[in-house]
């Protein structure tokens, strides 16, 4: 491990706005964010596969009136966006270091009012579905968390990605698809992301490369 992943690991341990194994809040958090963290009755927004927390943190600032959470496996990643958390002063955004897949660990049911996945691994290859995050499985498992009416939103530089998960809310039964757009950038949907640009879509966009985003409800 490099001197500067340890340095993350060991800010994410003493962080008090990060919840991982071994501290007192993660084997208790689940159905009770609000109490136990937040300690206010505000709506609860996910980012999945959060990377660094620059959408989290984005958010954050932008809705005080609302929670976020960015839930990533990786604590060096997280501890990024928890130093910038901390910079900024929010009270309102935690990280949670877990997998995906462990979700269902760390929320109860109707207990998030959004999720965003922002540029996960599209995983292209055919044996690799299982792992993408908008596969079937994985949007049941988030119905279990959201509200009725509660939004799942995605965007992502992918073609593939996109058409795939365009696809597999079509077809899910808990789910409306709402707005979708292969062009964010291009399109009147272009409010919906506030804004708010991490640093890999950054070099995404200045490659060329189109923002494509997709909104759904929880029916």
């Amino acid at each position: 491990m490099t001197r500067r992943k340890l340095h993350h690991y060991n800010f994410s341990a003493e962080a008090e706005n990060v919840i991982q194994a071994g501290k007192p809040l993660y084997g208790e958090i689940k159905g009770k964010w609000n109490q136990l963290y937040f300690k206010n009755d505000n709506p609860i927004v996910a980012e999945l596969a959060c990377g660094k927390g620059e959408y989290t943190v984005g958010l954050g600032r932008k809705f005080p009136e609302k929670n976020f959470i960015g839930m990533d496996i990786k604590g060096d990643r997280i501890a990024r966006g928890s130093a910038l958390a901390t910079e900024y002063q929010l009270q309102n955004v935690a990280f949670l270091r877990g997998g995906i897949q462990y979700s269902h660990e760390f929320f109860e049911e109707n207990e998030l009012s959004e999720i965003w996945l922002i540029h996960p691994d599209p995983q292209v290859r055919d044996k690799d579905e299982n792992k993408r995050l908008t596969n079937p499985h994985f949007l049941d498992k988030y119905a279990g968390f959201l509200r009725q009416g509660g939004l799942f939103c995605l965007k992502t530089d992918s073609s593939f990605l996109y058409e795939y998960t365009l696809e597999t809310i079509q077809n899910a039964s808990r789910y409306k698809l709402l707005e979708h757009t292969d062009n964010l950038y291009e399109s009147p949907l272009l409010d919906d992301h506030y804004g708010v640009k991490t640093h890999y879509e950054t070099i995404f966009t200045g490659k060329g490369y189109t923002i494509k985003y997709i909104k759904a409800a929880l029916i």
